[in-house]
């Protein structure tokens, strides 16, 4: 099989991947709160349930990622991972105690991780003008197995019968249904998922040069393999805050001709034998540098306040609909398919948007819908008023906004942190950067559902938290550019 099927093949696994992602949450998340007051939970329990799931994958993203920037592959972290969803979820089928219950959604958590080498993967097979539009594309996959999600649950709701010591209803036949899915994934990444490392190493280059020269691809290779064994991150990368890279490259060291040959690989500077001991020091110095710096913290920041807010609203949810509108599974199923069908418009308008306008354009434009959204919720959902018909329409108007604004907040942050960030280390990166939002979504529910009758101070401290989002991302505007833009404009100039 040639290289361009391999990619289409490896690229379509991914969506698969992702697509599953949806479609777990999608059947899980309507029935999970009945499912609990089955086996007599308390309410605060539908928090920790929902958190578990998370507080697995927050741990285990980063550990993943590093294991894939050290081996360079993701084929067999995929299959490993997917491993702990398979157990987690049939764990989900047995049902037998609330505690299994918490117990099945740490251990289906786990494959989550995965999740950071996947993005390390796309960032290093795609170019940075590329790089939303691919992760857009990703993203929509989950979207759409949220839409799918629920249409599956209209059917696994029809569920009554035993297999075995094991009941079949419409509450453990989600647990079920996505241990055969994922077992059929593993089939899928086996067949048609390949590590493609050439691929990888190429796009390394043409992130700095911005330009893609095929003379080059043997010189920008043989580079990228002596680097191989320099320390977590290179000097270039450590001194990574915008306009260091161009300041340490530009000044008399590097001609109009030399720098047609700059790989990733820092320029050449005579080092002591024994800089290279401390490696562990220098790692960690490294990582220190590379996460706190201005235009990272925000970035960061902005993925865990929106996924924070988000999480903690769907823990809202279904109380809200049983309490004010007597829904119970089907009308939940319907209202997460409409937010799925409103979910993928947005993601596609955004890979369009992210075509035309800076990663940074989007990320305010989303950042604005969300504070509209949280505005609203906070005035007229934290105490609805009115007949049933009024009541209903405030609360499909903050859902649709909420679900509006999320689109152009995912793609924006986690294109633009992927062009700030290391490329060599993007697992890692992305570890650390799912981490933070596995943390949000830890505390959201937990911080949702143990306030769901007091609904403002919920509201304010999310709205809190998105009013002092939008102050960091208004000061450090000016720096939520990719480095490689700046050394552009640096370099044009020098030669003009």
């Amino acid at each position: 099989m040639d290289y361009r099927r391999k990619k289409k093949f490896t690229f379509f696994t991914i969506g698969l991947i992702f697509l599953l992602s949806g479609v777990e949450y999608a059947v899980i998340l309507p029935t999970i709160w009945r499912y609990l007051q089955t086996l007599e939970a308390a309410p605060y329990f539908l928090g920790l349930v929902l958190s578990a799931f998370s507080l697995s994958g927050l741990l285990t993203g980063p550990l993943f990622g590093y294991w894939s920037d050290r081996s360079g592959t993701t084929k067999k972290i995929i299959l490993f991972a997917n491993c702990f969803e398979i157990i987690g979820n049939f764990m989900y089928f047995m049902g037998f105690s609330k505690w299994l219950l918490l117990s099945s959604r740490l251990v289906a958590g786990i494959g989550t991780g995965a999740g950071s080498s996947i993005f390390g993967f796309l960032t290093r097979s795609t170019s940075p003008k590329d790089r939303a539009t691919a992760f857009a594309a990703v993203m929509a996959c989950r979207q759409a197995g949220l839409l799918i999600g629920p249409a599956f649950n209209i059917f696994l709701r029809l569920c009554d019968f035993n297999m075995g010591p094991f009941a079949v209803n419409k509450y453990t036949a989600p647990g079920l249904f996505m241990c055969l899915m994922w077992t059929l994934l593993q089939v899928a990444v086996i067949l048609m998922y390949w590590d493609l490392p050439p691929l990888e190493k190429g796009t390394a280059k043409w992130r700095l040069t911005g330009q893609s020269r095929e003379e080059e691809t043997d010189q920008g290779l043989v580079e990228e393999d002596d680097g191989e064994e320099k320390p977590l991150m290179g000097s270039q990368e450590v001194g990574g805050s915008y306009g260091s890279v161009v300041a340490s490259n530009l000044p008399g060291r590097d001609s109009p001709g030399a720098s047609n040959a700059t790989s990733s690989s820092p320029p050449p500077s005579p080092e002591p034998p024994e800089s290279q001991a401390p490696s562990s020091s220098v790692k960690t110095v490294s990582i220190c540098r590379e996460f706190l710096r201005e235009e990272v913290v925000v970035l960061l920041a902005a993925q865990f306040i929106t996924l924070f807010n988000q999480t903690a609203l769907e823990t809202m949810v279904t109380p809200m609909t049983q309490k004010y509108f007597s829904y119970g599974e089907l009308e939940n199923s319907v209202m997460y398919c409409l937010c799925g069908v409103e979910v993928i418009a947005g993601f596609l308008f955004v890979r369009w948007l992210s075509q035309r306008v800076a990663d940074r354009v989007v990320l305010a434009i989303g950042l604005t819908i969300c504070n509209i959204s949280g505005v609203w919720c906070l005035i007229f959902l934290a105490n609805p008023l009115g007949t049933f018909h009024w009541q209903l329409t405030e609360f499909i108007i903050g859902v649709f906004l909420q679900v509006l604004g999320l689109p152009f907040v995912a793609v924006a942050q986690v294109s633009l942190f992927s062009k700030i960030t290391s490329e060599k280390t993007q697992g890692f990166s992305q570890g650390v950067r799912r981490s933070v939002g596995g943390l949000a979504t830890i505390l959201g529910p937990l911080w949702a559902g143990g306030l769901t009758e007091n609904m403002y101070i919920m509201l304010g401290m999310m709205m809190a938290l998105l009013a002092l989002l939008t102050m960091m991302l208004a000061f450090s505007y000016s720096r939520l550019v990719p480095p490689a833009t700046e050394e552009e404009v640096d370099v044009s100039d020098n030669c003009g």
